[in-house]
């Protein structure tokens, strides 16, 4: 930070019209000095030393008075008036007021300690407003998020207290009753990761391994659902592909992917998982065929809660991509998304190859 300030100050602002007003009132009073002891040579016969020296120290005390005054006007307007509005602003930010906003006493290209700290200020508050509207809305969807599942489960148990159910109902509430389970043990599960991550409790233990092996194992673990939905799956990995990772949260990572292809795929459809390498980096890609994506909501898929497509609503809990995201992140890795409205999506990982090359050689 302390680096950076000086590229961001525009002006020191050497005080070129102090400087000439203060020159030219020397010079003024010098003057009237002058005059004074001239005069008193005038009248050198009325005057006694004293009095002389009791004029001159009465006639600079005046001058140093209105030199005070005038520099405490400047200090005054440049600086305290400055500090006492970011005080008073401070003050209605602690009490929760975001839509404080302090204007720059210089233009931008003019711009020195004071308007940066200014700027700073203006950032910070509109900072910690997000904050707060993200904090609001994160409450709101998880309260929304457990109330559904607990909603089915509390509805469900209701119906198995009726007398004279048949096993085939019986069986078919109790299946209701353990998605809702599932689907709020998940939530929970996702939500304490996320967090950890987020706040960094979780570090990463990275370890040398084969991540087609990895891909292959996690396809595998969906067979089940692309046969009820008579889904074509499609996978093509190298013969080995070694990289330097969590692996427990990469799995995470495929897993969701995959998850969200295949709910977002209608019978019929096709899902296609592919990895490649070359020099620079280690790719793998998830496509689908299915309801694909506006760009509204590819700028928010990575957002904790966000649902783009809300007939599906009911399948997630809106976590699963924010998950992907951080991983990657403190992986040092990335995802890309390209999507079609009714084409489908493509999520695309980079892992830089040689990176994780020289790290699998040390490991």
């Amino acid at each position: 930070m302390h680096d950076e300030m000086p590229y961001r100050v525009k002006e020191t602002h050497f005080p070129i019209r102090i400087f000439i007003i203060i020159l030219v009132s020397l010079l003024i009073v010098g003057a009237f000095h002058t005059q004074i002891i001239v005069l008193y040579e005038i009248y050198d016969a009325q005057l006694n030393n004293y009095v002389q020296v009791a004029l001159i120290c009465l006639y600079w005390i005046l001058v140093s008075v209105l030199i005070t005054i005038y520099i405490k006007s400047q200090i005054k307007k440049l600086y305290e008036e400055p500090v006492k509005r970011m005080a008073e602003a401070a003050g209605k930010v602690a009490k929760g007021d975001f839509s404080v906003y302090l204007p720059l006493i210089h233009t931008a290209e003019k711009m020195d300690y004071v308007d940066v700290m200014i700027t700073d200020f203006n950032k910070m508050v509109e900072e910690l407003g997000s904050i707060e509207t993200l904090k609001v809305d994160f409450f709101t969807n998880v309260s929304h998020e457990i109330k559904t599942p607990l909603s089915v489960i509390q509805n469900y148990a209701k119906l198995l207290k009726k007398p004279n159910l048949t096993d085939e109902r019986r069986q078919e509430y109790l299946e209701a009753i353990t998605k809702g389970t599932d689907r709020l043990s998940k939530l929970i599960t996702n939500m304490l990761k996320l967090n950890k991550l987020e706040s960094q409790k979780i570090a990463p233990i990275p370890e040398a391994y084969d991540l087609c092996r990895q891909l292959e194992e996690c396809a595998i673990s969906f067979e089940q659902i692309w046969d009820q939905k008579n889904i074509e799956f499609e996978a093509d990995f190298e013969d080995s592909a070694m990289i330097y990772a969590d692996h427990e949260l990469m799995d995470l990572v495929w897993n969701n992917l995959l998850s969200n292809a295949f709910k977002f795929t209608e019978p019929g459809g096709t899902v296609c998982m592919t990895q490649t390498s070359n020099e620079d980096y280690i790719m793998v890609t998830v496509s689908d065929t299915g309801c694909g994506m506006s760009q509204d909501t590819m700028k928010h898929i990575f957002d904790k809660f966000y649902q783009g497509d809300s007939s599906h609503a009911t399948e997630g809990n809106g976590l699963g991509l924010s998950l992907v995201h951080r991983i990657l992140q403190i992986t040092g890795a990335s995802v890309m998304v390209d999507s079609k409205e009714g084409k489908g999506t493509t999520f695309t990982v980079r892992i830089p190859a040689e990176k994780q090359v020289e790290r699998s050689a040390r490991g």
